[in-house]
């Protein structure tokens, strides 16, 4: 006797209006994240390059248990909903791959900056991750150099309106007063 596990997907509203999540009930890209931000990036993924023939489709950010979508300008999210929970879910029941092959993140060498840049990872690990992916998105350390440390914003964090004053007011802050070799935090831009 088989079991199978019930499949339910829901929508979330994200920070930024362009952008909205859709939930699954069970990891479907554990411990990875993905992201196409324009169709030509899909090439590793089927379920991203079948998300981007629905022409409302503008981006498409993939990690752990959801789907972060970003609409084109001009269609509403009502419209779009139910035709994106109906999609995912048929695709995901039906096993279809969601990538071709792990995507492998390059890690540089920081030399004798290690120390600083381990504590810099740990605070973006443990206390900005969290509430980015909790908004759809994605955080991920680039670079400390001369005091600047440079981040990666993905899914619903890149374009957002107010994902400047996150990246100044909190993510900033926070560094500067816990890590006193920051003093400036911005974003690479894609």
């Amino acid at each position: 006797m088989t079991t199978e596990t019930f499949l339910d997907v829901y929508s979330e509203a994200t920070p930024n209006p362009e952008t909205m999540k859709f939930v699954f009930n069970r990891m479907i890209l554990p411990d990875q994240t993905a992201d196409f931000p324009t169709v030509d990036t899909t090439a590793n993924s089927p379920l991203a390059k079948n998300l981007f023939e629905f022409n409302f489709v503008n981006g498409v950010f993939i990690m752990n248990n959801f789907v972060t979508i970003t609409r084109v300008p001009d269609v509403e999210w009502e419209e779009i909903i139910p035709i994106m929970k109906e999609f995912l879910k048929s695709y995901v029941a039906a096993g279809e791959p969601i990538l071709l092959e792990e995507i492998k993140e390059v890690v540089k060498d920081f030399g004798s900056d290690n120390v600083v840049v381990a504590q810099i990872r740990e605070i973006l690990d443990t206390y900005i991750k969290p509430a980015v992916e909790v908004d759809g998105g994605q955080i991920s350390f680039r670079d400390f150099e001369n005091g600047i440390v440079t981040v990666e914003l993905r899914g619903s964090c890149s374009g957002c309106p107010s994902s400047t004053v996150t990246l100044k007011r909190g993510i900033e802050g926070m560094l500067t007063k816990m890590v006193p070799e920051v003093k400036e935090v911005i974003a690479h831009a894609l």
